[in-house]
């Protein structure tokens, strides 16, 4: 695949998904990211944004074989990964592996945070490793593999907040917010009438492979390397480099997780908009929803009402151009 397919394909993507989703470029930009580069994306926003018909969306256009589980408080590990079922064939018995709805290339963890930790912890091994342990035996998921999985901020009674080690395995943590006045109008306009959108395919699972492929070859400057590590190593108050405000309001900063994923993001992004180098311009675009999830704040910033984006922001700013 050349640069220029690379682009042309992704524009080709945000047109078909613009049949149906309005407004939330910005969403779609960074879904897109997490698609070309093999990664997994935690979308958080109030309930009827959209969440779950933008991502049914992509997996139409992009022929991906999608699987929606609805994450509850008496979900068990077996009803994501699969089970052993006792089947009788001419008279013998024996174990045979059924599976699960994890076994899709785009999976949608609906409201993941109404589960218990141990049912989150079934997608932990899937998301980092591709494959599925039942009874010892180890099973491959389609690839690519992709976990989507959504929050809804406002209704925390009855959740289970995920723990670190799996925030830092997905890629992205994405914020939705309301539609604007102009956008609402359309969303009206289409949703209350005959309206119907037919997708056309794009691309398919191949194709993202190759686009992930072609990603990891752009080329990144010394200065880059040095500038996602020196954010990274900002954000983590146990450093000499940090300052007061990180001191203060952090408890845990980056994995070096965060830091090769703005590396990774950067250089599809500069590809999507026809450039075949990644800049720190790049690095500071994709660097809330990169950083957001991984920094751990203290007791101190929830009272003082302190976000991980101000402090991201903070970092930025520091740093300069």
């Amino acid at each position: 695949m050349t640069p220029e397919a690379f682009t042309q394909t992704l524009e080709q993507i945000r047109y078909e998904l613009a049949k149906v989703i309005v407004g939330q470029e910005e969403v779609i930009s960074h879904l897109l990211i997490c698609l070309v580069a093999r990664g997994h994306a935690l979308i958080e926003g109030v309930p009827g944004l959209g969440k779950t018909l933008m991502i049914k969306s992509i997996s139409q256009v992009l022929d991906l074989q999608f699987s929606r589980i609805q994450f509850t408080p008496d979900l068990m590990p077996a009803d994501i990964t699969g089970t052993l079922v006792l089947q009788e064939d001419l008279g013998r018995r024996q174990f045979s592996f059924q599976q699960g709805p994890i076994f899709a290339h785009l999976v949608l963890a609906d409201e993941v945070n109404r589960a218990t930790p141990k049912t989150q912890s079934a997608l932990l091994e899937a998301m980092q490793e591709g494959t599925v342990t039942v009874a010892r035996q180890t099973y491959s998921l389609p690839q690519p593999f992709y976990v989507f999985a959504t929050e809804n901020p406002i209704e925390m009674e009855g959740t289970y907040p995920l723990p670190e080690a799996q925030l830092d395995r997905f890629l992205l943590k994405i914020l939705i917010d309301y539609p604007n006045d102009r956008q609402m109008i359309e969303v009206l306009s289409r949703t209350t009438s005959t309206y119907f959108a037919e997708f056309q395919r794009i691309a398919d699972a191949q194709t993202l492979l190759d686009m992930n492929h072609l990603a990891r070859e752009v080329p990144v400057a010394q200065a880059v390397y040095e500038y996602a590590t020196e954010i990274v190593e900002a954000s983590r108050p146990q450093q000499n480099k940090s300052w007061e405000t990180v001191r203060r309001f952090v408890r845990y900063g980056s994995s070096p997780r965060g830091a090769q994923a703005l590396i990774t993001c950067a250089k599809i992004r500069a590809l999507a908009q026809g450039r075949f180098h990644a800049s720190r311009e790049d690095i500071k675009q994709v660097a809330l929803p990169t950083l957001r999830h991984r920094l751990l704040l203290n007791y101190e910033a929830q009272v003082e009402g302190i976000t991980a984006d101000q402090i991201i922001g903070k970092i930025i700013e520091r740093l300069g151009v």
